[in-house]
């Protein structure tokens, strides 16, 4: 059995766990502002109305959501496939299903799409191990090389803060907070403002929390014997090797805001220019008491102007276009589904894209589908790690060794039915590729689906053959005379009928 960490050593990790932490707060707590809308960037004078800063407060428009979206609605792993095998391997079964992953890896895949990476834990329990996804602002992990290790040296979870009871101080907070390795896990309570995140986008300092101490005595030490790490780690891609993934929010954050202040010009204009400024000439503006000038009328937008006056003339100023701004914005909107591979139409809302075919549509989406498989293939690699780990913790040594079992990926690619039956009778009927095989071809269709295919087309050839049994003549029964025949001489004492002799006659002569 491998001893746990000391008192000494725990406080350590803690102290570069937690400051690893720190360092990356500012830009996770950025990013999830801007998601959750909090943010609009616009500036605001302290002697602004009531008016404007409601103009202000309206003018997010926020597409963000819709960038992560339009990616996580086209990942769903469908199962697992040891390798030369044609069914799931028995830890989907045993421990992907009863952790409910079909519904909650979708949460995992969200997680690194918006801020580059995610987390998951695997941890022995009973009756299954138990799969926890995290979010990168909830957990933290350290490599030796954070490009290429496959799994981490320590990482730390961290729970919600919570009151102190006995505490003589009301605002006193303290969070739990989990530290694993390789063998064993560790469970300690440290006051929360060691982990409340930043507020802005600037980065803490990477040193070490100084003083921070562990009071091992209160730490709750559980020994998992996994020899690696429990924690899986979801990139959102592998195309930066000296920096890591920045999600598909944050290199977007400055069309958002664009966005944003281009709208707040939109909501201005039309505020303003919903009750025409008007003016008038020709006539004399009577004056208060003190010389003041009164103004003649009560202006508003349900009342009309008159003067006595012939001389006197109205009219009205030009209102302002709304063209450039709302140009502006489908520009901007354009640009962002271009850097992210995302068709046109699902941005823009108008005659952006208008009386194509089903070709030229379906090459509007050919981008996006590469973008999808690409984010299949690093999320793959992460799931095939986090079930032979899941293998290894309900003692499966085979499902930990083999390096070789793929995920097999629901199709989301948006076709019709009608073309996707036609284009795989074509494969069947042509190429000789058996029927089953292209079942999970068909968009939407799960393994339940096919389970249950296969089930009933078993038992619909068990009757066809139960069918043809009965129809078959019993063994040893005469074939049926067929009118016309020729009939053999039978020799004599031979089994049958006994010739007919010709009768007397003109026939028999």
């Amino acid at each position: 059995m491998t001893e746990p960490m000391n008192g000494d050593e725990l406080s350590k990790v803690v102290q570069w766990l937690l400051a690893g932490r720190r360092a990356e707060s500012g830009r996770l707590t950025e990013i999830h502002a801007h998601l959750k809308n909090k943010v609009c960037d616009i500036y605001v004078p302290k002697s602004a109305t009531v008016e404007y800063r409601r103009l202000v407060d309206q003018a997010r428009f926020n597409i963000l959501p819709l960038l992560v979206s339009s990616l996580a609605q086209g990942l769903f792993v469908d199962g697992y496939r040891p390798a030369n095998q044609l069914d799931n391997a028995t830890v989907w079964d045993a421990v992907w299903q009863p952790n409910r992953m079909d519904a909650r890896q979708s949460g995992i895949y969200r997680a690194a799409l918006q801020y580059g990476l995610s987390y998951a834990t695997v941890l022995p329990g009973e009756p299954a191990p138990a799969i926890t996804p995290f979010s990168p602002r909830r957990m933290t992990a350290l490599y030796a090389d954070p490009v290429n290790d496959e799994w981490p040296e320590y990482a730390v979870s961290v729970g919600l803060p919570r009151p102190v009871i006995t505490s003589d101080a009301p605002t006193q907070m303290l969070t739990t907070i989990t530290v694993y390795d390789d063998t064993h896990s560790y469970a300690a309570d440290v006051p929360s403002v060691f982990l409340l995140p930043q507020t802005s986008e600037d980065r803490g300092d990477p040193l070490p929390f100084e003083g921070l101490a562990i009071d091992y005595s209160t730490v709750v030490v559980k020994e998992h014997g996994l020899g690696v790490c429990p924690v899986v780690r979801f990139l959102e891609s592998y195309d930066d090797l000296d920096d890591g993934p920045q999600g598909v929010v944050y290199p977007m954050l400055p069309a958002q805001r664009q966005l944003n202040q281009t709208t707040f010009g939109l909501l201005m204009a039309q505020q303003q220019q919903a009750f025409r400024q008007r003016w008038v000439t020709g006539m004399a503006i009577p004056e208060d008491a003190d010389g003041n000038p009164v103004e003649p009328w009560n202006a508003a937008v349900n009342r009309v102007w008159h003067a006595e006056s012939p001389d006197t003339k109205f009219g009205d100023f030009e209102p302002t276009s709304l063209d450039g701004y709302l140009n502006s914005r489908d520009k901007t909107l354009l640009y962002i589904s271009a850097a992210r591979q995302i068709p046109p139409h699902t941005m823009v809302v108008g005659n952006a894209v208008s009386n194509i075919s089903a070709e030229a549509l379906a090459a509007l989406e050919a981008g996006h589908q590469l973008d999808i498989g690409e984010h299949k293939t690093a999320f793959g690699e992460s799931v095939e790690q986090l079930l032979r780990l899941a293998g290894k913790a309900m003692g499966d040594e085979d499902t930990w060794e083999d390096t070789s079992a793929q995920v097999v990926w629901r199709d989301t690619t948006p076709r019709s039915l009608a073309q996707v039956a036609d284009a795989l009778g074509k494969l069947a009927q042509l190429l000789d590729v058996p029927p089953r095989a292209l079942w999970e071809k068909i968009p939407g269709v799960t393994e339940t689906d096919i389970s249950r295919w296969e089930q009933m087309a078993g038992d619909r050839d068990a009757i066809g053959d139960v069918a043809a049994l009965l129809a078959a003549p019993p063994p040893g029964a005469d074939e049926p005379v067929v009118p016309g025949a020729e009939v053999d001489d039978a020799e004599p004492g031979s089994g049958g009928a006994d010739p007919v002799l010709p009768g007397p006659g003109p026939e028999g002569r």
